[in-house]
This record gives C-alpha cells, structure tokens and sequence, in this order.
C-alpha cells in the first residue's frame, strides 16, 4: 500500500469528521480522496461518495426519527422527483455521455474532467451557501403557502447533482425546505437526512449493473468515516460553529481551485 492511500484512509476518517461536524458535506472530501489518493474513476468515486453520504444520513436518520424531528409528507413530497432524477442520471445520462466532450487541436476535455470541474463549481457553491449569514431559525413555520411544485423542481434538481458528482445536496435541500416547506431548521435538517439517504441509495444502486465496486475497501473507507462521525459530532459540542463553518468554507474554496488546476494541467 503506498503512503498516497495511506493518506487516503486518514482522510476517511476526516470524512466523517466533517459530517459530525456539520451534519453533512462528506462527499466534498470522498471524491478528491477517491480520485486524486486512490487514483479511482471519477464516474466510480462519485459511486463511492453516494454509498458514504447515504450511509452517513442513515445513521442520522435513524436518531432524528427517535427525535419525531422528520416531516415525512414532504419528505416524501421531494423524494419522488429526486429519486427519478438521480435514477436517470447514474443510469441512463452518465453512461451515455462520450469519453472525450470537446477535441481541438492538442487539447482534449473527457468526460472525467468535465465531472471534476463540474464538483469544484458545487464545492465553491457549497462554501457560498455555507459563509452566507441567512437566518432561516427566523422563517416562521407556517401550514400555509407550501409551495409543492417548487419542491418538485428542486428535487429534480437536487437528484442530478447527487447523479452527477455524488454530493448530497443538503447545501440546497435544508434552505428550501425551511423556505418553501414552511419548515423549522430543525425539521429541514433531519428530513433532509431521509432525503439524501433514499438519494444516495438509489444512486448508488443505479450503478451496481455497470460498475465493478470493490466492497472491501469501500466497506473499510465507511467504517473509518462512521468512526469520524462520532469524533466530528463530539468535537461540535467544544467549538464554536460560525469558526468553524468560516475555517472550512476557505478550505474548500483552496481545494477548488486545486482540483480546477490539477484537471486543466494533467
């Protein structure tokens, strides 16, 4: 084993540390971690981070329902069209998509280039999303003005990026479901969890007909990344949250624009 995968299983359990510490962005270190330490395809990697990602909101699905914290009328409400969505996606629009996207002269765009670039634009959206000082605890919950069409359409939405690069998409899923469900935070955390769960299991399903998954070593990146969930969940309790949020968003901004060299370089 080289000492790149080395790094790669202590990245791992950094993974689940970021999940326990903000309930969710895991797979914006799954992928570089699968791709750039494990030297994985891009179309795999992503394949990976939805088994992590889905396995990760499992658990905390799993203690929200004990909480009776999951809205499951709109939970199921976004679940429909997102499921077709990334069903659609991993089966059916990423394999059909040529390997080589543009050809001019000596420069070549693949398609695994096009998937890498496409995830460092969602990792500089995420940061966005994540310094932004919205106060969506402010939002009042309201039965009424539910707008279900617009969570129709963000589910689709949220169903093609979870296809595309394999992020869970809870930087989009929790501000529309406090502002166009009428949710708590609260409740838009943990439905969001359900949602990305069901995502990611069907994403990662979609896959399992034309891809060769090694289940040894995809079973021992989960377990490393539930154990830096507990770590990351108990490390939240002792720092402050906006520190920690502003600290990570600079991170990922750095880790951006690298993977956006590194593809137009390589």
């Amino acid at each position: 084993m080289s000492y790149l995968e080395y790094i790669g299983y202590f990245g791992a359990f950094l993974t689940g540390i970021v999940i326990g510490l903000f309930g969710g962005g895991g797979s914006i270190l799954a992928v570089p971690i699968f791709v750039y330490l494990f030297r994985i395809n891009p179309i795999l990697a992503t394949s990976y981070s939805m088994f992590v990602v889905g396995f990760s909101a499992a658990i905390g699905t799993l203690i929200n329902i004990k909480k009776s914290l999951i809205e499951y009328k709109t939970a199921f409400i976004f679940i429909l069209p997102a499921l077709l969505s990334v069903f659609l996606t991993r089966r059916f629009i990423i394999p059909s998509l040529p390997d080589v996207l543009i050809s001019t002269g000596n420069f070549v765009f693949t398609k695994d280039m096009g998937l890498m670039l496409f995830f460092s634009f969602i990792i500089m959206l995420s940061a966005l999303f994540m310094t932004k000082k919205t106060k969506l605890d402010s939002v009042p919950n309201l039965n009424r003005n539910v707008n279900y069409g617009l969570l129709v359409l963000i589910g689709l939405g949220v169903g093609l990026l979870t296809g595309l690069v394999g992020a869970g998409g809870g930087f989009i899923i929790v501000p529309a479901l406090v502002l166009f469900a009428r949710l708590t935070i609260k409740q838009a955390v943990a439905t969001s969890l359900i949602i990305i769960t069901f995502n990611s299991i069907i994403g990662f399903s979609s896959d399992l007909a034309f891809l060769q998954i090694e289940w040894d070593f995809l079973i021992i990146f989960t377990t490393l990344s539930v154990s830096g969930i507990f770590v990351g969940t108990y490390i939240s309790n002792y720092v402050k949250e906006s520190t920690l949020k502003t600290n990570f968003a600079r991170f990922m901004i750095v880790m951006a624009f690298v993977i956006i060299l590194k593809e137009l370089t390589s």
